[in-house]
């Protein structure tokens, strides 16, 4: 059963203008161009186990996913959500939170984390979120970016008792300019606007050409890549089905240097495929380098959630830039 929020107290009149005007506004975007309660029902089925059980109430989920969403948009740990919410009044206003309301504590977002992530909404999320972006207009269908990046994990230490070890045993091992990392791959396709269209999160040994056919898989138009992902019988698949194919070339073996047209169309290419790029930059910016669990599944859960984030977030400023 859903928990029944208190009715608004003179307390909350007296504080509604009260905050911080640019988080202010921010959230009133998000309440203005995402789509809440479509989302909340796409997952509110975590919760029909409970129904008739007894024990207390849960929060509405609508307030969950805002408070999942918070902590991407602002870089938080379960811990920092909680604090955030009980310090500060915009935040509060955002969710859904009176000043007499409780306050969701970490355990809360723990646990509903791990009902959407056993209830495999991930993809439920991050497609019900991408299919609004569509039919909104704001994804392109002219082509297909794909790039990869290194979400790297600590690489632990012997236990005290030296017959264990902490390292993340689903983590492992790759080389990038000649530097080791520990950690995981995240995966993405977008379209020329920066939009995240798929993604795929794998341990770090897998090279990024391993993926790059499932995130190009339907694309008509174009695909953008860098040269780690340049094959000559990708190359040869795309052009036999009239896909341009813009995977920055690469000297083969007995080639001393690219040929002018090689550099032409690299020159070319190049713009295009940086786009790519900014999603992981952005969620670098929101110190999304490491990875803050341990086990695939549950990180692959945690790079979904970023990446809903990053698009949400990203619609307002296509959203803005088209009117």
């Amino acid at each position: 059963m859903e928990r029944p929020m208190n009715a608004a107290t003179f307390a909350d009149a007296a504080t509604m203008n009260l905050g911080c005007p640019r988080t202010a506004e921010f959230f009133a975007k998000c309440d203005r161009f995402i789509p809440w309660q479509q989302l909340a029902d796409s997952v509110a089925d975590v919760f029909v186990a409970d129904q008739g059980q007894g024990g207390r109430p849960h929060y509405p989920v609508v307030m969950l996913l805002k408070c999942l969403m918070i902590a991407k948009w602002f870089g938080l740990s379960d811990p920092d959500l909680e604090g955030m919410l009980l310090d500060r009044m915009s935040f509060r206003r955002f969710v859904g939170l009176g000043m007499s309301d409780d306050t969701p504590d970490e355990t809360t977002f723990v646990t509903f984390r791990k009902r959407l992530r056993e209830a495999g909404h991930a993809a439920t999320l991050f497609n019900q979120a991408l299919g609004h972006l569509r039919q909104q207009g704001l994804v392109l269908n002219e082509g297909t970016l794909v790039d990869a990046t290194i979400i790297e994990a600590p690489k632990g230490k012997t236990t005290d008792d030296g017959l264990d070890h902490t390292k993340d045993k689903s983590a492992s091992y790759t080389k990038k300019h000649g530097k080791t990392y520990h950690g995981y791959k995240a995966h993405i396709a977008t379209d020329k606007q920066g939009v995240i269209t798929d993604y795929v999160f794998d341990t770090a040994r897998v090279h990024d050409s391993q993926h790059i056919d499932q995130l190009i898989e339907g694309e008509q138009q174009a695909v953008f890549a860098d040269s780690a992902y340049m094959d000559k019988d990708r190359k040869t698949r795309l052009e036999d089905n009239d896909v341009f194919c813009g995977i920055i070339d690469r000297r083969v073996r007995g080639q001393d240097e690219l040929t002018p047209e090689q550099v032409k169309h690299n020159r070319l290419c190049a713009a295009v495929r940086a786009i790519v790029e900014h999603p992981f930059a952005w969620m670098k910016n929101m110190g999304y380098r490491f990875a803050r669990y341990r086990g695939l599944v549950r990180n692959a859960f945690d790079f979904a959630c970023m990446a809903i984030a990053y698009n949400l977030k990203r619609s307002f400023s296509l959203i803005e830039a088209a009117t």
